[in-house]
């Protein structure tokens, strides 16, 4: 068996599992926190969560306790949960599950859970085996709003690989091809770096097609999707992003590609176009970078999410964009920016009732855009919050806001 755990590695042969160093130092963080908010224990059991405090990504319950003990019971497959932990280096054990019936016994205590993500009957369930009554899901994702040297670097590194799908966008493009085949060249260079497959949501009912390519009208099709660009999709089942709209000339083409670099989320946003753009549409993207920049520098200064979307949203309206910013009624989106890490959708979000600033360490993808029914504009950038402000993870200047095929 360990020979075939011999090749869980990356595309250039590297270990590619979470540092030990990060695993302990994350339940070290829950432990203190569960403790101060008077919780005995933390019942660990969504797939992201057990990847970001385990290490892997099993069919299992991580139990931590308050006085620092942490436990990891492993449905399937125990053999990959002690490899993907560290090995013989793990800060937790690995367990085999016990039967459910001694489940409670086996762990001493009555644990908190997710209740926040966990579906309703498999959460019911399980509580009622353990007794489990308080919800630690806001514990959670508190930790993982702020983030460590080591995600910081996953996060500059999937910015490299995302520059590398821009400029494959760019290569293929122009008058006539269809928008996913450009989805398609994007997709290879991400796959080929070590794109798992999927980009993982925290709101229900949310899925992202994470290569969302529109051009000319179809920027202006809505979708289920809570974001300023919609698309058409290929088909109803997949209906938001690309589809099978051709590039027309002159015509406005949004590319907006996401990507996971061992779990860690990169968002980016830029225009091309086969031909060039008209003075109105230049002049809507213009608009759109200096709210950017208004949204950027509101966090700079250290103030809430909820004021940047305001003063964001007050500079949008001052330019003449209401009806169109992120969206055109009454499919608008009511937010300039969201936090990401592990997962698209993470907190905070520069948007009403969000009444704190982005933390020391926070990543943010920001990104206004307008949407009219002759297709859509704007511009994002993943940035994260240190000690000097606001700095860009991804592109920012590297690449033009408008590439010409």
């Amino acid at each position: 068996m360990q020979d075939q755990l011999d090749t869980l590695v990356g595309p250039e042969g590297e270990d590619w599992r979470v540092p030990v160093s990060e695993l302990e130092a994350r339940q070290k963080n829950l432990a203190e926190m569960l403790a101060n908010q008077g919780h005995e224990a933390a019942l660990i059991q969504t797939p992201v969560d057990l990847y970001y405090y385990s290490g892997g990504r099993q069919n299992a319950s991580l139990l931590v306790t308050a006085e620092g003990e942490s436990r990891l019971f492993v449905r399937r497959s125990l053999s990959r949960a002690k490899h993907d932990s560290g090995g013989d280096n793990s800060p937790h054990s690995v367990e085999a599950f016990p039967r459910m019936a001694a489940f409670k016994e086996e762990i001493g205590c009555t644990p908190s859970m997710q209740f926040g993500e966990l579906p309703h009957t498999f959460a019911t369930r399980f509580a009622a085996k353990v007794g489990a009554t308080e919800d630690c899901t806001s514990i959670v994702h508190s930790q993982r709003e702020v983030k460590s040297s080591w995600e910081l670097e996953m996060m500059s590194e999937g910015a490299e690989i995302q520059m590398a799908m821009f400029e494959a966008v760019a290569a293929v493009g122009g008058e006539g091809v269809p928008e996913i085949e450009l989805v398609a060249a994007a997709e290879a260079v991400s796959r080929a770096a070590g794109f798992g497959g999927n980009v993982q949501m925290r709101r229900f009912p949310l899925q992202c097609d994470r290569g969302v390519i529109v051009a000319g009208r179809a920027g202006g099709v809505p979708s289920f999707f809570d974001s300023a660009i919609g698309g058409t999709g290929p088909h109803p089942m997949a209906s938001m992003g690309s589809g099978f709209t051709k590039i027309k000339p002159n015509e406005p083409v949004l590319v907006d590609l996401v990507h996971l670099h061992r779990g860690y989320v990169v968002d980016m946003t830029r225009m091309f176009v086969a031909g060039s753009l008209s003075e109105t549409w230049l002049s809507r993207l213009e608009d759109m970078i200096a709210v950017k920049e208004e949204v950027v520098d509101t966090l700079d200064q250290g103030l809430d999410c909820s004021e940047a979307w305001r003063r964001g949203h007050a500079l949008a309206s001052e330019l003449g964009h209401a009806e169109n910013l992120m969206g055109m009624a009454p499919d608008q989106s009511r937010f300039l920016g969201h936090s990401v890490g592990l997962q698209l959708d993470e907190s905070p979000v520069v948007a009403e009732g969000f009444d704190r600033p982005l933390p020391i360490g926070g990543t943010m993808a920001i990104e206004p855009k307008v949407v009219h029914t002759d297709g859509s504009i704007g511009s994002e950038d993943t940035w994260v919050k240190d000690e000097d402000g606001m700095r860009p993870i991804t592109a920012d200047g590297a690449i033009p806001w408008v590439t010409e095929w």
